[in-house]
């Protein structure tokens, strides 16, 4: 398994970092107005509601834009390796930043992904793969 830096899991954000254990993308929403929004804050960016939680997504998206790294940030982190930022099928502007598991060749922008966990012990990466369906 790649060596990589993992999160703390903090109050806020732990759901978001756990979510994998049952398969399940969660990203928080609000219970007032229905708006995503990723990181998670105490108020809703939107409305400025508190009734925001985390809730469970497609895990589905395509990506929006992308970088190539060929530094590895880690000894052992296998580089060239790509970046991406996806935006997630349920909301526009709803983003994720994360690692795009793909050929180096073959990503594109718009290529639809899915969601894929990798697990470091309790936390669990939520990274995306091409979505062949």
């Amino acid at each position: 398994m790649t060596q990589r830096k993992l999160p703390k899991l903090e109050p806020e954000t732990a759901a978001y970092w756990t979510s994998g254990a049952d398969g399940a993308l969660r990203i928080q929403r609000c219970a007032d107005c229905g708006t995503y929004q990723h990181p998670p804050f105490p108020h809703c960016s939107t409305c400025h509601g508190e009734s925001v939680s985390p809730e469970v997504v497609s895990g589905k998206g395509h990506l929006a834009s992308f970088t190539i790294n060929y530094e590895p940030w880690l000894p052992g982190l296998p580089v060239p390796f790509v970046f991406g930022v996806v935006e997630l099928a349920e909301q526009v502007q709803l983003y994720v930043f994360t690692n795009v598991l793909a050929e180096i060749d073959a990503v594109r922008v718009g290529m639809p992904l899915t969601v894929q966990f990798e697990q470091h012990g309790d936390v669990w990466l939520p990274m995306f793969r091409e979505d062949a369906a």
